[in-house]
């Protein structure tokens, strides 16, 4: 199952577009790093934070590239060293979406809060759908393929919950870097194209787990 030739074909399109959009995240990023900011990612991200009301979360730099995360658990907001201490649109732009998913947790919006509840079944069904899967056809134990597609069938709910969570703190963070005039509208066309970029990163991930659900139902329709 796992070096089915079959698998990579059902999955090429993603694959496919997750090497495109990656390489746009790259070049977005590397010209965004080129255009000046006033503030820096952290800087900006505290901005918009104390301007929502949210003094209590915290902005904590982190190691890694592009690690860059909000922890809705501790309230803290986490910045990779190329975003946390840098003053370009680039750093403002990633900083200011991390921001917006703190200003969701804050609001309680809906699609968070379901992707936050989703979060041990979509843990539970990505470890333990493999080896179901595996089991069940290796076995011949029907039911155990069908639980290994149903815990599979968790990761997807959570992914194509994730979208639109992902789409909003982008669309968030547009909206809040020029109402409070941390980036002027003429360099706006930077951010965007980052925060595009990226939001292209979680389609991608989103299809390959839709296409890799089609697979398994597909491999375990063809053997029963």
């Amino acid at each position: 199952m796992f070096f089915d030739p079959m698998y990579f074909l059902y999955i090429a399109p993603a694959l496919l577009l997750a090497f495109w959009a990656q390489m746009r995240v790259k070049s977005a990023f590397a010209e965004a790093q080129k255009v000046p900011a006033h503030l820096s990612g952290a800087g900006a991200a505290r901005h918009i934070l104390d301007a929502a009301g949210l003094q209590g979360v915290a902005i904590e730099p982190i190691p890694g590239r592009l690690s860059d995360h909000y922890d809705p658990r501790s309230k803290v907001l986490r910045l990779s060293q190329d975003v946390y201490s840098a003053h370009t649109t680039a750093a403002v732009g990633i900083a200011a979406h991390e921001a917006g998913h703190a200003i969701q947790d804050a609001r309680h919006y809906a699609p968070l809060v379901v992707r936050n509840l989703a979060v041990p079944a979509a843990t539970f069904g990505g470890n333990a759908s493999i080896w179901m899967l595996m089991g069940g056809m290796l076995l011949s134990i029907k039911p155990l393929v069908i639980l290994g597609i149903v815990a599979f069938a968790c990761v997807v709910a959570f992914q194509l919950i994730n979208l639109p969570v992902e789409f909003d703190a982008s669309a968030r963070a547009k909206r809040l870097l020029v109402d409070y005039g941390i980036v002027p509208d003429g360099d706006m066309v930077y951010v965007n194209r980052v925060l595009n970029a990226a939001a292209w990163t979680y389609v991608a991930g989103t299809l390959q787990a839709v296409l890799t659900l089609l697979y398994y139902i597909s491999r375990f329709s063809g053997r029963d």
